[in-house]
């Protein structure tokens, strides 16, 4: 439950019964301001987080190479593109590959003819040898030649097939929808196999990976609930927390990662985020944002003493989250402090005031 819905609000008006000396040392009434909306100070339980920094990277990166030699004759993406699964990236000239492809296609077609005209001369020894008409060794002969002509027929078309697939590596698609990083060559550049082309990356699944302290890192498993928290404040849960089965031997550090949920993120590889990770529960003091009053470094809430004068307090503060902050030292449960700190500060000058006029 949140601590805003246990919040005591309540209207006071800041004339109190209390006294206090004015400047001829008899005792007046603090002077009556608006009405002020305050709350009293609670403790609640809420998660025990954890943060470490970490960067961003991408699951699915890769660089696509030529699997066969050509000249590059379409490049139809730069840095930058997206481009969706099955795209085709860079297209090579198929001279040579087509030519092999019609020759291959020929061999089938020869071989084809040889196995049947083999076949057809075994069927008629294996008929006439059936009535002893023919020695063995002719019987032989005749089926030996069919079954290597069947083998050649097989081979012929495992020939066709690599000769298809040559042609089909002239066109080069991407395995995954993603965005170009880095282009390789040019069009009109000749390629030889294994030669880089163009990388990309896939900004649809992206991990956060952070490096622990070897002392922490045994307490987070693969079910703890985690946390990416990026600059802007926005908190992404992770779908999934991997701990590496090693520690660095240098830095005595374990590594993390953190899945994050499939789709538009915002976020890019080689961003810096936190991953935070919840370890428990704990007591904190959460006020709203809008109690606490920043001037410069110094963070202070607006403190209505027992008196019903308007104090202005330092704090110090913790997470922010959800329109509330924590405060980690400068109030203790039981105190008022006023919600709005823009309306205590008016309150307060006026309260000021009127009790000079006194």
């Amino acid at each position: 439950m949140r601590l805003i819905s246990r919040w005591f609000l309540l209207g006071i008006a800041l004339a109190l019964a209390a006294c206090s000396s004015g400047p001829d040392g008899n005792e007046v009434a603090p002077v009556p301001v608006a009405s002020l909306v305050t709350l009293t100070v609670a403790g609640t339980e809420v998660a025990r987080e954890r943060d470490w920094d970490g960067r961003i990277e991408a699951i699915e990166h890769a660089t696509l190479a030529a699997q066969t030699g050509g000249r590059v004759a379409d490049l139809f993406f730069d840095v930058g593109d997206v481009v969706e699964e099955g795209a085709v990236v860079v297209r090579f000239t198929a001279v040579e590959q087509q030519s092999g492809q019609r020759q291959a296609q020929a061999a089938l077609e020869a071989a084809r003819a040889s196995a049947a005209e083999a076949q057809a001369n075994f069927r008629r020894i294996e008929d006439i040898h059936a009535r002893r008409l023919v020695a063995k060794s002719e019987f032989d002969r005749a089926r030996a030649a069919s079954d290597a002509a069947q083998a050649q027929l097989a081979a012929a078309r495992a020939a066709l097939k690599t000769a298809d697939e040559h042609v089909g590596y002239t066109a080069i698609r991407a395995p995954y929808r993603g965005v170009v990083t880095a282009r390789h060559v040019e069009p009109g550049e000749t390629v030889s196999p294994g030669q880089p082309l163009l990388s990309g990356l896939s900004l649809d699944r992206l991990r956060l990976l952070v490096a622990l302290p070897q002392s922490e890192a045994t307490r987070i498993r693969s079910d703890t609930r985690a946390v990416v928290v990026t600059d802007d404040g926005r908190r992404i849960l992770a779908t999934r927390v991997t701990v590496f089965p090693q520690a660095d031997a240098v830095s005595s550090t374990v590594g993390v990662r953190l899945d994050l949920p499939e789709g538009e993120t915002g976020l890019m590889p080689g961003m810096s985020a936190k991953a935070v990770f919840e370890l428990g529960q704990a007591q904190a003091i959460l006020v709203p944002t809008t109690a606490v009053a920043v001037r410069g470094e110094v963070e202070s809430v607006y403190v209505i003493r027992a008196d019903g004068l308007i104090g202005l307090r330092q704090v110090r503060t913790g997470r922010r989250q959800d329109g509330e902050v924590e405060i980690l030292a400068g109030l203790t449960p039981g105190e008022q402090v006023a919600a709005d700190a823009a309306q205590a500060l008016q309150a307060r000058r006026t309260q000021r005031a009127q009790m000079a006029e006194q």
